[in-house]
């Protein structure tokens, strides 16, 4: 495997359905993704090229190859070592409501045990900058980091809206994008890959189970663990998000979606309640 050998990269953003866009692209025989996600570029650049493209063995001469982190959008240092080492590559980004994402970013935290009950202090505005869950939707400053570097026309950007639209609409843009032969509509899944109301282990449980978690792994689809873990799932209760945070995110994501608008040539109001959406880029 060599640098030039990799197509593509889906870089975000995270809770925005990238892994439905993943699992839709891997149905195709002639799409190669690794799983799971690798952030090499993100979280664990020290481990080498070498490394990276090992991650790629398997794939055949006539599949195009790719692979999914959605670490590579918000992550400051990941653009520019892309770009080194993938300056051919294409670009896919999923954007999803700011406010939206955050919540959903709140709640996959929350039921693994890694984020409190107290969703007022965990999504306070006040905080600012430094805040996973607030930077996260802070899209403007992410896609301008990589349009400096790359060609408007290698960054498709997608929303994870038009997805719960239209998905044969989002993946025929996709494989566009990747100058794949268009599906068959009748094969695309709208299911999400992930739920947050499907009943799930115990948060408590699940925290405490967590250092196990690789070494269960390979067992996860026998018949015996499937049975465990029937017995011990159940629906979570999530803090709800109040009307009172809703509005407080809101403004602190306008200016935001402002400029992002104006980057991508796009309504993006209607992501906050106002006026609807349409957008040009893509």
């Amino acid at each position: 495997m060599r640098a030039q050998d990799i197509d593509f990269l889906i870089i975000g953003a995270a809770k925005s359905a990238t892994t439905w866009l993943q699992k839709a692209l891997q149905a195709d025989p002639h799409v190669f993704m690794p799983e799971p996600e690798l952030h090499y570029f993100s979280r664990y650049h020290e481990r080498g090229d070498d490394w990276y493209f090992r991650q790629f063995e398997g794939c055949r001469a006539d599949q195009i190859v790719g692979e999914k982190s959605n670490s590579y959008l918000d992550n400051p240092l990941a653009p520019a070592r892309v770009q080194a080492l993938l300056p051919h590559a294409r670009l896919v980004v999923q954007l999803r409501n700011p406010v939206e994402r955050a919540y959903s970013d709140y709640c996959m935290l929350y039921r693994r045990g890694e984020a409190g009950g107290n969703i007022e202090a965990e999504l306070d505005t006040r905080t600012g900058r430094g805040n996973r869950f607030l930077n996260g939707g802070l899209y403007h400053d992410q896609l301008t980091a990589y349009l400096d570097l790359y060609p408007q026309d290698q960054l498709l950007v997608l929303f994870y809206e038009d997805m719960l639209a239209d998905p044969g609409r989002q993946l025929a843009k996709v494989r566009a994008h990747l100058g794949l032969l268009e599906a068959d509509p009748r094969s695309v899944d709208v299911k999400k890959v992930k739920d947050r109301t499907e009943p799930m282990v115990g948060r408590g449980l699940r925290r405490a189970l967590g250092p196990i978690k690789p070494l269960v792994r390979p067992f996860r689809r026998h018949p015996l663990f499937v049975a465990a873990r029937k017995r011990l799932i159940g629906e979570v209760a999530y803090p709800a998000l109040s009307s009172s945070l809703r509005a407080r995110l809101v403004d602190y994501y306008e200016p935001d979606v402002a400029r992002l608008g104006n980057l991508i040539q796009a309504d993006l109001s209607g992501w906050l309640g106002r006026a609807g959406r349409g957008t040009s880029f893509e």
